[in-house]
């Protein structure tokens, strides 16, 4: 199996900033939409209608497409449809008003990444391109390929280290298989990650990826997001709304921090594993779930099934196939290239020319111990610090890879300096979890001060869980 290299994956993504296509019949909207893109740093190419849009797909290459779904003539969803025949990669955003929500749900159908009801949040805009960019970034980088199955894994994850090569190899394995899968590992590993490469190499790539983050909803809206409901189940029900296993047909389904589940859940979940066949909130009719599911925790479910707060039945139905991600601590060898493809990334967001990280940086990653370089591949290192791990370990922070990145694109100066300097003294190990720690402090607050204070969207802004956001808002006195 092989690796790519640093300066191979970043000769990988384009340089250029990103391509948006605008595809609407209103002017206004257009003029909203392209100042808003333009604020996040991105390209825009506008189209009057779909006819117009679908001209420009067949002109130049497009990351985005960011387009009403009622338009004279040719649709935003055909629109859509044209732009992943070109191009799977290429993410979409549908702008719908409430009355064609059905019309939305069948966007999603066909690849969209998400979609906004007029009248929407600008912030909530800018959170879903963020988003949705961010993606395509990660599905446009060449993947390490399987040599030992004979498979070529496609992949959003970044690692050469064995324990991933591990990974990619299993995966090659298990994607073409319709089996269910677990997938554990400390927050901030890339459960997600994984879970979208498993669905990427397998039969049902064309089809929906839904993720839902279980921990995230009380039971109620739990229940609501995943099986949908009918009019009038309950107040404010004002019309039937699908859920995701209707959303995600014949594609998968990934169950974020499952582990966070009621009982109650828990027995529905089991029921849909065993018949395939679920039932609206207040609905009375048999519907099928022809679905993937792939489920992913942070917490020891055998100890949870051992004390009773997690169905054993449940557990073997989830756990049929297991994957294991290592936090970034014990796989060191992937920080170069994980601080590589994050400067290069949030280089280009910011127009900086920024090339790579100080050799010095290096050795500060090497001299932190622990948790300092537990991270996924898309975010800081989060959640709790488990009871069982004893002493410095049980502290949790911001990856060596924010530090590099951070540094050199905030411009320390001689503070810097000073801390690279000091890296190699007993005391100036303790430096280096200051600065990170400054630096969590101040993402949390920025996000929360872009998400007026609303966490969940501040999370979202953040690409983290809502549990972990709240353990760090909660950690730093923030909100």
């Amino acid at each position: 199996m092989s690796a790519v290299s640093a300066p191979a994956l970043a000769a990988q993504v384009p340089q250029r900033r990103p391509r948006v296509l605008v595809a609407d019949d209103e002017a206004s909207m257009r003029e909203l939409l392209t100042i808003v893109l333009r604020r996040e740093g991105c390209e825009v190419v506008l189209a009057e209608d779909g006819r117009q849009g679908l001209a420009v797909l067949a002109s130049q290459p497009i990351d985005l497409v960011v387009s009403d779904l009622k338009m004279p003539g040719t649709s935003g969803v055909e629109v859509l449809r044209a732009a992943k025949r070109r191009d799977p990669t290429i993410e979409g955003l549908m702008i719908t008003a409430y009355a064609s929500y059905e019309t939305a749900v069948e966007a999603m159908r066909l690849g969209a990444c998400d979609y906004l009801t007029k009248p929407f949040d600008v912030n909530e805009l800018r959170a879903k391109v963020r988003k949705a960019l961010d993606r395509r970034l990660s599905r446009m980088v060449a993947p390490p390929a399987c040599e030992e199955t004979g498979n070529d894994v496609l992949t959003p994850l970044i690692g050469r280290s064995q324990a991933m090569l591990d990974v990619f190899k299993l995966i090659g394995t298990i994607a073409p298989t319709p089996s269910t899968v677990l997938i554990a590992g400390e927050s901030g590993t890339g459960k997600e990650l994984a879970a979208r490469t498993i669905h990427l190499n397998s039969p049902r790539r064309e089809r929906p990826f839904v993720a839902l983050n279980c921990g995230a909803f009380t039971e109620t809206l739990l229940e609501s997001e995943l099986f949908g409901h009918v009019r009038g189940a309950f107040t404010g029900a004002d019309s039937t709304k699908k859920g995701l296993l209707e959303v995600a047909d014949k594609g998968t389904v990934f169950l974020d921090e499952v582990g966070e589940m009621s009982p109650a859940m828990q027995v529905k979940l089991l029921r849909v594993l065993q018949e395939r066949r679920f039932r609206r909130v207040g609905g009375t009719d048999e519907l099928e779930a022809d679905i993937r599911v792939i489920a992913a925790t942070n917490r020891d479910l055998g100890r949870a099934v051992a004390d009773g707060r997690f169905r054993e039945d449940l557990y073997y139905r989830l756990n049929v196939i297991s994957v294991r991600l290592l936090p970034l601590r014990e796989r060191r060898e992937d920080i170069p290239l994980l601080a590589q493809h994050f400067v290069g990334k949030y280089a280009r967001q910011m127009g900086k020319p920024v090339r790579g990280c100080r050799r010095q940086r290096w050795r500060v990653s090497n001299a932190t111990s622990g948790p300092a370089t537990s991270a996924s591949s898309r975010t800081p290192s989060s959640g709790p610090p488990r009871s069982s791990r004893p002493g410095p370990s049980r502290r949790r922070a911001c990856p060596s890879t924010c530090v590099a990145a951070g540094s050199r694109v905030r411009g320390d100066g001689p503070r810097r300096a000073r801390a690279e300097d000091s890296a190699e003294t007993p005391r100036g190990r303790d430096q280096p979890r200051g600065h990170v720690a400054s630096i969590e402090r101040e993402l949390i607050a920025q996000a929360l001060d872009r998400a007026d204070g609303v966490k969940t969207r501040a999370a979202e802004l953040l690409g983290m869980s809502f549990r972990s956001f709240r353990y760090y808002a909660k950690k730093y006195q923030l909100g």
